[in-house]
C-alpha cells in the first residue's frame, strides 16, 4: 500500500523520499530525527530543493536525448529502407552520426547480400522496356513476394529493362532474338534517380545494394530482347502486372509483314493479342517443322507404347499414333492452336484476316514466353538431390 501511496507523488518527491529513507536507516538523517534545529530544517529544505531541481534536469535531458535519437533512427529508416534493428545497430556504433551510420549499413549490407547470395530466390518480377521495333524482358528474383512488391525492386527491375534495350547480339541465335544472362549486364553502369538509391553505379551493385536494403538474395536471372524488321512490329503482354511494364508472366513476338503498309495499328492489336495467347497456350514451337526430332521421336514413342498397350493390330497402332501426333501438334505448335479467347478461330485463319486488312502477307517471325521463378525449384531439388544419391 505505501508503494501505491508514493505512486500517486511526483517522480522527483518520490525518489527524494526513498533517498530520504535510504539515509535514515544509515544513521545521518539532519532533519528527520527528534530533536532537529531550526537552522538544519532550513538547511535540509534547500537540500530537498535541489536535489529535486538536479532530478528534474537530468529527466528532461533524458528524454530529450530518446527523442533525438528516436529521430536519427527514423531518419536513417527512410534513406536507407534498412531493418530498424540494423539501423540502430549502426548508428550506436557510429556515436549516432547519421552520415557515418549510412556508410556502415551500406558495408553491413553488402557483407549480408553475400551470405544470402546461395538462398533459392524464385519470387521477382518480369519488367517489360519497348522501343520501336524492339522490346526486352529481364527476369529479377528475390525471395518473397513481399520483397517483390517493394517499389525500390520495382523501380531497379524497371531500369535494367530499360537498360537491356541496348543489349547486342553478338552470338549465333535465331535472327531477331537474343537470350542472355545476367553476365552481359553486370558491368554495365545505370544512373539511378531515386530517393533510396540513386546515383551512378554498376547493375551487380545496383542489385547489390537493393539487397542489402531489403534483407533477401536478390539477383538478375536472365532476359531476352526481341527486334523485328522495318515493317513490322513487336507485340508483348504481361500478366498479373501490378503496374505498367512489370508482371510475373510474359509474352513477346514479332510480326513481319513482306511491304511496308499503313494500318499498324491493326498489325499492333493483332500483335497484342497473340502475345496473350502465348501466355495462355503456352506454345513451344512456331511450325510443325520447326519441332525438333529428338522431341518429335520421344513423343512418338510415349504415343506408340501407350497405343500397343490396347492390343490392336500393328496398323491400327500407327494411325493411332499419328491421330495422337496432330493432337500433340495443336497444343504445342503455334500455327496449329486454336485461339484461346474463341476456340473457333484458328492462329492462321487469325493471320489470314489481318493480311487482308493491312493488304500484305502477315505472319509471326518469333515468340517468346517467359514465366517467374520457372526451372529455378528443378534445378535446385537436382542440386540438392546428388549428395544424397551418392550417398545411396
Amino acid at each position: 500500500m505505501a508503494f501505491f501511496k508514493n505512486a500517486k507523488q511526483p517522480l522527483g518527491i518520490f525518489l527524494y523520499n526513498i533517498r530520504l529513507s535510504t539515509c535514515s536507516r544509515h544513521g545521518y538523517s539532519t532533519w528527520a530525527t527528534k530533536g532537529t534545529s531550526f537552522a538544519q530544517s532550513t538547511d535540509t529544505k534547500a537540500s530537498k530543493t535541489a536535489y529535486l531541481y538536479w532530478v528534474s534536469r537530468r529527466f528532461n535531458s533524458q528524454a530529450a536525448s530518446s527523442a533525438e535519437q528516436m529521430s536519427l533512427i527514423k531518419q536513417l529508416r527512410e534513406r536507407t529502407s534498412a531493418p530498424i534493428k540494423d539501423v540502430k545497430a549502426s548508428l550506436v556504433d557510429c556515436n549516432w552520426d547519421i552520415e557515418a551510420a549510412q556508410k556502415e549499413l551500406r558495408k553491413r549490407g553488402k557483407v549480408l547480400a553475400m551470405k544470402k547470395s546461395s538462398r533459392t530466390a524464385t519470387e521477382g518480377l518480369l519488367a517489360l522496356a519497348q522501343n520501336e521495333g524492339k522490346a526486352a524482358v529481364i527476369e529479377l528474383n528475390c525471395e518473397t513476394d513481399f520483397v517483390a512488391r517493394n517499389e525500390i525492386f520495382e523501380y531497379l527491375a524497371l531500369a535494367l529493362a530499360k537498360k537491356a534495350l541496348f543489349v547486342q547480339n553478338s552470338s549465333q541465335q535465331i535472327p531477331g532474338v537474343f537470350s542472355f544472362g545476367p553476365e552481359c549486364l553486370e558491368d554495365l553502369k545505370l544512373n539511378l534517380d531515386h530517393p533510396k538509391i540513386s546515383g551512378e553505379k554498376t547493375i551487380q551493385n545496383a542489385v547489390t545494394e537493393v539487397a542489402a536494403m531489403m534483407g533477401e538474395n536478390i539477383k538478375l536471372r536472365r532476359g531476352v530482347v526481341m527486334s523485328t524488321s522495318s515493317h513490322g512490329v513487336v507485340s508483348a503482354y504481361l500478366h498479373r502486372c501490378p503496374r505498367p511494364g512489370l508482371g510475373r508472366i510474359a509474352g513477346i513476338l514479332s510480326l513481319e509483314v513482306e511491304n511496308e503498309i499503313s494500318q499498324l495499328d491493326a498489325l499492333q492489336k493483332v500483335g497484342s493479342e497473340l502475345a496473350m495467347h502465348i501466355v495462355a497456350a503456352k506454345p513451344l514451337f512456331l511450325t510443325k517443322e520447326g519441332v525438333t526430332s529428338d522431341v518429335l521421336n520421344n513423343e512418338r514413342e510415349i504415343l506408340k507404347s501407350q497405343a500397343i498397350s490396347t492390343g490392336k493390330s500393328p496398323m491400327a497402332i500407327e494411325k493411332m499414333v499419328d491421330g495422337r501426333l496432330r493432337k500433340y501438334f495443336e497444343e504445342v505448335v503455334i500455327m496449329e492452336q486454336k485461339y484461346f479467347l474463341n476456340d473457333s478461330l484458328s492462329i492462321k485463319t487469325i493471320l489470314d484476316n489481318v493480311s487482308k486488312e493491312v493488304g500484305s502477307p502477315v505472319k509471326i517471325g518469333n515468340f517468346f514466353r517467359m514465366e517467374v521463378g520457372e526451372g529455378i525449384q528443378s534445378q535446385e531439388a537436382s542440386r540438392s538431390a546428388e549428395p544424397v544419391a551418392q550417398a545411396v
